[in-house]
């Protein structure tokens, strides 16, 4: 256990977690809604620092990011609990997990988590995922930390509900982020979530205006987000407050947890795909098997850049911007600075691709 960073004693003598925007001010031995950080003490405590109850080394493209480093491998980190409260939740057997009676959790420092990370033939880095990472805040600021300064890249797989400070404190050792926008209206995340949507529209400006990489997942639920008048306003506020190359994944929901709402319809999924296809050039589908919305395109040229099959993928016409004439680096410039990558068909550069 650690002492949380975040808190502090209201004038009424409460303990008031800063961490999230539930702000939570749990009494003497109680956890806030996240379940792993509790007043103890007189202090709030982070009961899962350096407790990890999930280790692997995925291919990126499972967390989804599919531009930052197609192709490549990171380690992949996740500890328990969360403080969003989703029916849905596709990982409850951890965001769930009360810590006292949960069995998976070994002791990792951060520096072995690092050499673990150093010592894997390929790895890009460290991946903080599984559950939401912000309950573990003082350790991922750790980890992340001591990644970036051995030339580690970092990422971070989060539902965005977050306070600006803490996340503009995480900023610097955080390469790429993942973040869900579960809908887009405020009464879903209320009555779905137990939280709001507008923090995590105030986390994503964070991000575009920090100049992150970052990718947004929203997973299509039949009967609670389906309703493609506000999915196309989610677009529009997407293409417009954070940019048309912004990557948005479509991810099939599947009965789990509390819902037993039958799986998304691939027919939506895909009417969906097209309705966002419209406004944003880089648009995929997770969770189902069809070759449509798996690889990535010029948006200049339509030139096949990267195919995807499974987390099998495989660059074809994309290469390093190394070399390429000033003018064309300057116009990218002014569209995204976060491009490594360009066409090999018409030399365009690409904006937000990372390889």
């Amino acid at each position: 256990m650690k002492t949380a960073q975040f808190y502090h004693t209201r004038d009424d003598g409460k303990l008031e977690c800063l961490l999230c925007p539930h702000f939570c001010t749990p009494s003497e031995g109680k956890s806030g809604k996240c379940g792993v950080r509790r007043h103890i003490n007189g202090e709030m405590i982070s009961e899962t620092y350096q407790k990890v109850s999930a280790v692997h080394y995925d291919p990126i493209e499972k967390k989804p990011l599919y531009h930052f480093y197609p192709g490549s491998t990171i380690l992949s980190i996740g500890s328990i609990g969360c403080n969003l409260n989703c029916s849905f939740c596709q990982n409850c057997d951890i965001s769930t997990a009360d810590f006292s009676g949960s069995p998976w959790h070994k002791d990792y420092s951060a520096e072995e988590v690092v050499t673990m990370g150093i010592d894997y033939p390929g790895n890009i880095g460290i991946a903080f995922t599984y559950n939401e990472p912000t309950m573990s805040y003082e350790y991922i600021m750790e980890v992340s930390r001591l990644a970036s300064s051995m030339g580690m890249k970092t990422a971070m797989v989060s539902n965005g509900f977050i306070n600006p400070d803490p996340l503009i404190q995480l900023l610097p050792f955080i390469d790429a982020y993942n973040v869900d926008l579960k809908a887009f209206r405020d009464k879903f995340y209320i009555e779905n979530t137990d939280s709001r949507l507008a923090p995590v529209m105030e986390t994503l400006r964070i991000l575009k205006e920090a100049g992150k990489h970052f990718e947004i997942t929203n997973l299509v639920i039949p009967g609670l987000n389906d309703d493609p008048r506000i999915f196309s306003e989610m677009v529009d506020w997407i293409a417009g407050e954070l940019g048309e190359y912004t990557v948005l994944h479509l991810s099939r929901y599947f009965p789990h947890h509390k819902l037993t709402t039958k799986a998304t319809p691939t027919g939506l999924l895909q009417d969906f795909y097209n309705i966002a296809r419209k406004k944003l050039h880089y648009v995929y589908l997770g969770n189902m098997s069809l070759s449509e919305g798996q690889n990535t395109t010029c948006p200049n040229c339509g030139e096949l850049l990267i195919r995807r099959t499974g987390y099998n993928t495989k660059p074809v016409g994309v290469a390093s911007r190394n070399g390429i004439e000033n003018k064309i680096e300057n116009e990218v410039q002014q569209t995204d600075n976060k491009s490594t990558a360009k066409c090999k068909k018409c030399e365009t550069p690409i904006p937000n691709l990372l390889i």
